[in-house]
């Protein structure tokens, strides 16, 4: 009976061995899984935080990128502004000569297209500006009067009736030339060779 009995223990032993060697491979399956799931999720979670790090990364460096710009742009603005400003000082300071006057009161006239025409100037050119007149009579003849006006200089030329204005000034000049001339001046002292 001892035999059986060994023999009984002895499987039972050789049972209970396998069943431990099955429940420790399975417990082994089962933690590798763990792991590689684990190793998935910190992978997922690691690659989330990385991306939110960049477009946070990008929308800083796009904010600053605009920021810069709208500073460079109101520097540029400011010269330009600045450069305009003078310019448009020096033109109240200057006094035109007796031809190109002259041009800026036919163009007007010329402009206006009826026989007979006012023109306003600056207080301090009017009698220059009839002198002006004496030289050419033609031209004298379809002006009927020549008036004071404060602007910064060059002429304004009106029709008898008043319906119909040519500014000839050195402002409104300006105003026209500087839409053409902002690109050039932009190039020219902005643009790097």
């Amino acid at each position: 009976m001892e035999n059986i009995s060994e023999a009984v223990i002895s499987k039972v032993k050789v049972e209970a061995l396998d069943i431990i060697k099955e429940a420790e491979a399975e417990a082994r399956e089962e933690r590798e899984k763990a792991t590689k799931q684990r190793e998935v999720k910190l992978h997922e979670e690691k690659q989330k935080l990385l991306g939110e790090a960049r477009q946070e990364a990008a929308r800083i460096v796009a904010q600053a990128s605009i920021k810069s710009r709208q500073e460079l742009s109101r520097a540029k603005n400011a010269v330009i502004n600045k450069m305009t400003d003078r310019v448009r000082q020096e033109l109240s300071q200057i006094s035109s000569n007796e031809k190109y006057s002259m041009t800026l009161i036919q163009e007007a006239v010329e402009a206006i297209g009826a026989d007979k025409a006012r023109i306003y100037v600056l207080p301090k050119s009017v009698d220059a500006t009839r002198k002006l007149l004496e030289s050419n009579k033609e031209l004298a003849n379809r002006i009927t009067e020549v008036k004071e006006a404060n602007f910064t200089g060059g002429i304004i030329a009106e029709s008898i009736d008043g319906t119909l204005r040519i500014d000839n000034s050195y402002e409104s000049r300006l105003e026209m030339l500087l839409p053409i001339l902002l690109p050039e001046i932009n190039n020219e002292l902005f643009e790097t060779p």
